[in-house]
């Protein structure tokens, strides 16, 4: 790999990690202000994807170093890194935080399904990292999702361009259901 192509790939794994660091902020997040009749529900189920998550964190990280990078995890480099808004839901229902949470998840995975384009050729080593990460951000989703969808596959959050949006609609959608 050239000096510059492992500079360009620092440099999309940076990003990557400062994704990552905050979804793992954001799930714990999430985690502690759940509430409502899917409490235990969901609150057991975000405690793995932080786990797997956080591994993720670290596998980055250790890849920017084999790189020749040096990997920044703290909290005024993960902000000042970011093009996304910190998330904005407080205290919530499950169902609006899992609302909000597939946005979330939605952005993750659209971002590193870019990063994994973009290593197609320069570092195959990083794509192959980036896509098994994939394959996780993916199952958790799916997990999110199932809690969103109707039993004719319609999904709640479809089209909502904000957490809170995305929140609402997916509350709306909850309390039509039987």
């Amino acid at each position: 790999m050239s000096q510059q192509d492992g500079g360009d790939v620092i440099q999309l794994l940076t990003t990557r990690l400062h994704a990552l660091n905050d979804l793992a902020l954001t799930l714990k997040h999430i985690h502690w202000n759940v509430v409502g009749p899917h409490f235990i529900a969901v609150h057991k189920m975000l405690d793995p994807q932080v786990d797997s998550v956080r591994d993720m964190t670290d596998t980055t990280a250790e890849r920017i170093s084999t790189l020749g990078g040096s990997p920044h995890g703290t909290p005024g480099a993960i902000v000042e890194g970011r093009h996304w808004e910190d998330y904005t839901i407080g205290r919530a229902e499950a169902i609006e935080h899992l609302g909000a949470l597939d946005l979330v998840y939605t952005g993750v995975i659209e971002d590193h399904r870019a990063a994994a384009r973009a290593t197609d050729e320069s570092d195959p080593v990083t794509q192959d990292m980036l896509i098994e990460q994939l394959r996780g951000l993916e199952l958790y989703q799916w997990f999110v999702r199932a809690h969103l969808e109707s039993a004719g596959g319609a999904l709640s959050t479809s089209s909502a361009s904000s957490e809170r949006e995305a929140a609402s609609r997916a509350n709306e959608q909850a309390r039509r259901q039987p």
